[in-house]
């Protein structure tokens, strides 16, 4: 009788154990690979499946491979959240990837304007766009940190500047600026390519899209400026080089860090936690230190030393220009070509 009991309750244990299993929901987020996907492995992951009884499965992507995916998985989405660049997250959105995002979620966190994307995604990062320079040679030199992006076309730099071509968003940005700055914008992007092709071109030592290779340009000597991303500078000067960031008096371009619930998820709640998740100022204040984006949330207090890094607080928010993707993405593959045709040639 003791036997069948303890037999009994065995079974009771296993029973309650996979009944259990079965309740714990699944949640696929899409996201960045490298510093990002550590940083949600060990640091958000785990806090966020112990308070709301989901395992998070993490897909790795760059912003245009997670786009692809989606576009890949029309009608049968394997992800319930992602995140991408705004200028991709665009896309997402306008083609109905995006499930809408519950009115609380903006409105409980506080988020500044710039960041309210779209009905269906929100920026959880900000980044900024702008000038990364060798404080040391600039010293050197008597330099003054660059204030202008027109300064991108000064002879002193000559062979001493990278900027990333037009794939990377952060040469779009400096295309549609130097558009700006000469009389057109991003419907008449041709004062772009003009600025670009004849003025900034020939200083330009080679354009690279690879962070880490932009890296190795700096630390190498081979460049003593680019344009790049307050967060790419962080990193930079986290190693010890003396990379600062410097905002152009036009305005440093937004790119922020997106994120939206993806449409016919089997776990629809758990994503609009996981967002709502992200936007909490503890956990914004983690995005800032790892991945050196400024918070979204209003109500996130950064220490001083990481506050001075990035753009973080109403000033420094109000001095970021945003780029209009709903003219540029129906254009981007055109320009493209473009570019390798007259730019890089």
């Amino acid at each position: 009788m003791k036997k069948h009991l303890t037999m009994l309750a065995a079974a009771s244990s296993l029973l309650a154990a996979v009944s259990a299993q079965a309740q714990t929901k699944t949640l696929t987020v899409g996201g960045y690979g490298g510093s990002f996907e550590t940083l949600m492995k060990d640091l958000i992951i785990p806090e966020f499946e112990k308070t709301h009884d989901v395992t998070i499965q993490f897909v790795a992507g760059n912003s245009t491979e997670n786009l692809a995916r989606l576009q890949a998985q029309k009608g049968n989405q394997e992800l319930d959240v992602v995140i991408l660049d705004d200028g991709p997250m665009y896309q997402a959105d306008a083609l109905e990837f995006c499930a809408p995002l519950d009115e609380a979620t903006r409105t409980d966190a506080d988020v500044y304007d710039l960041a309210q994307i779209g009905p269906n995604s929100i920026g959880i990062g900000f980044v900024a766009t702008g000038f990364t320079y060798n404080a040391e040679w600039f010293e050197e030199k008597g330099w003054e940190p660059p204030k202008s992006w027109k300064d991108l076309t000064d002879p002193k730099f000559e062979q001493i500047l990278s900027i990333p071509p037009i794939s990377n968003t952060y040469g779009l940005h400096t295309l549609v600026m130097m558009a700006r700055l000469n009389g057109g914008g991003e419907s008449d992007i041709d004062p772009g390519f003009t600025a670009m092709a004849d003025d900034v071109a020939p200083n330009v030592l080679v354009f690279e899209p690879s962070s880490g290779k932009m890296s190795e340009l700096f630390q190498s000597k081979e460049i003593a400026l680019s344009i790049w991303g307050s967060g790419r500078t962080k990193s930079l000067a986290d190693t010890g080089f003396p990379a600062k960031f410097a905002y152009p008096e036009e305005g440093a371009v937004a790119l922020m860090l997106a994120a939206c619930p993806v449409v016919d998820s089997d776990a629809p709640q758990a994503a609009q936690d996981f967002i709502k998740y992200l936007l909490d100022p503890e956990i914004q204040v983690k995005l800032g230190d790892a991945m050196g984006s400024g918070p979204v949330n209003k109500k996130t207090e950064l220490p001083k030393e990481l506050a001075e890094t990035l753009p973080y607080g109403p000033e420094k928010i109000a001095q970021l220009v945003t780029v209009d993707w709903d003219t540029i993405n129906p254009n981007r593959q055109e320009w493209t070509q473009r570019w390798a045709r007259e730019v890089e040639r």
